[in-house]
């Protein structure tokens, strides 16, 4: 079964559908004959307008991260809206994902321990690159690892999530969230292979403890005990091959009782093209577009000054007209240039008065702003016998103020907020955060540091740094 459910923004949507905390996911094909997939985000979860803006904002983040070079992530086409509802379009499959491989198909041969580990190091490095970036990705699970035919890891849904709910970037969660994941895989794909599913637990203890670099690092090294080859990706081609196959022969790869059951949600249909509108290209900020004229407003654009337009009315006010005659002209009282050499004397007085004025104006101090920042931690692995000092070094334009901050440690859900008061002429403050721990073992301890304010407008500044407790 193949139904053409209509089109949207050049994709058309097909037969398959799949629902997930966010919304309806659909299959559909680009303009150009590609296969892609389409997300119809739950209305309930976008309907807030700073919800929308919020997704805006991850889907460029995405975008740009495409863009500069992370080949591990679903690449975005789109972000559109019509008719109340908000459309994600993707220009690659977003199936099939793990969470589709785990169950036994017939006639499908199950991925191995070989598959489990190539997934998981790809997921690893793009998340590095993710966080690299500042970023995260919020909604890390089977679900949202995708496996390209030709075998390869993306990650599908990057930030939504947390730009639904309104999170912060957590990259501790990612890290937690692939360390599951592998023991996940242990338990299914590496079950038949004592040794390979010893080698995931090991890298899941190690992501928590050191961070996914040398998660990533621990299965590389323990290649001895995963299948030969394991890296070409062929038993994950051929799994793919034969799952597609099953799918588009069963109309989805779906279990017909989860199609046919009354609760299912009905697949959404496109809406009507003309209603469509982009939501990655709106006006930039400070600017109207009529016809072909832009205009701006707001901070960068040069405002006439108190003394160029004194300037301008005494150069209007001196034009003259021709003379009807020479000789009249040159009869004129003497009494009218005496009253033209007052005039322009007023105006000239006037003039640097303004001038005066607009330079004292000019000149008096900026407000405070935090312009950049860097949070810096021990390279050593720390005991537990004393507190560690976490560094957090901000430059500002050098102005006097007020700086409010928030620390958040990675084993506390609470934040400590603080604020200090730094004077004038000095560009750089520096913050500290004092750590300890108690117990016995070792684990792998982040530092966040948000600057509150005061941010130049539409910045965000925030950075991270980790460091081992060795007890």
């Amino acid at each position: 079964m193949n139904t053409d459910r209509g089109g949207l923004a050049g994709f058309r949507l097909t037969h398959r559908t799949w629902t997930d905390e966010l919304g309806t996911w659909s299959s559909a094909v680009a303009a150009d004959g590609r296969p892609g997939s389409a997300l119809s985000f739950d209305p309930r979860l976008v309907a807030d307008p700073a919800t929308r803006e919020r997704l805006v904002a991850a889907v460029v983040s995405d975008r740009r991260l495409v863009q500069g070079g992370v080949t591990g992530l679903v690449p975005v086409a789109d972000l559109v809206a019509a008719q109340g509802e908000v459309w994600l379009l993707t220009t690659e499959p977003v199936s099939p994902a793990v969470t589709d491989l785990l169950p036994q198909t017939a006639g499908v041969p199950r991925p191995d321990a070989g598959s489990a580990a190539t997934i998981l190091v790809e997921v690893a490095q793009t998340l590095l690159a993710v966080h690299a970036a500042g970023l995260a990705h919020g909604a890390l699970h089977p679900g949202t690892v995708v496996i390209a035919p030709d075998g390869s890891a993306l990650l599908a849904e990057r930030g939504l999530a947390d730009a639904i709910y309104g999170r912060l970037p957590a990259p501790e969660r990612d890290v937690a969230a692939w360390a599951s994941l592998a023991r996940g895989l242990a338990a299914s794909w590496a079950a038949a292979s004592p040794g390979a599913a010893g080698l995931f637990d090991r890298a899941a203890s190690t992501a928590s403890t050191h961070g996914l670099a040398a998660a990533r690092d621990v299965l590389l090294s323990g290649g001895d005990l995963l299948p030969p080859g394991f890296t070409t990706r062929d038993r994950l081609v051929e799994t793919i091959h034969r799952w597609s196959s099953d799918d588009l022969r069963t109309g989805g790869g779906q279990p017909a009782p989860a199609l046919s059951a009354p609760s299912a949600p009905s697949a959404p249909s496109a809406p009507d093209e003309g209603d469509i509108v982009t939501l990655l290209h709106p006006p930039k900020n400070g600017e109207s577009h009529t016809d072909d004229v832009v205009m701006r407003f707001g901070p960068g654009v040069p405002v006439e000054t108190t003394a160029v337009r004194l300037w301008r009315t005494g150069r209007d006010s001196q034009k003259t007209e021709s003379p009807a005659g020479g000789l009249r002209a040159l009869g004129a009282p003497a009494r009218r240039r005496r009253r033209r050499t007052a005039l322009s004397s007023v105006i000239l007085a006037l003039m640097v008065v303004a001038a005066l004025l607009a330079w004292l104006l000019r000149s008096s101090p900026a407000p405070l702003e935090v312009t950049a920042m860097k949070v810096v931690a021990p390279k050593k692995a720390q005991g537990c016998d004393k507190a560690v000092k976490v560094r957090g070094v901000l430059t500002t334009n050098g102005s006097a103020g007020e700086i409010h901050y928030q620390w958040k440690r990675s084993d506390r859900e609470e934040t400590i907020e603080q604020t200090d008061t730094v004077t004038a002429g000095k560009t750089s403050h520096e913050v500290i955060l004092l750590w300890s721990a108690k117990g016995e073992g070792s684990f792998r301890a982040t530092a966040t540091l948000r600057v509150l304010s005061p941010l130049p407008a539409g910045k965000k500044l925030q950075d991270r740094a980790s460091f081992t407790f060795t007890c």
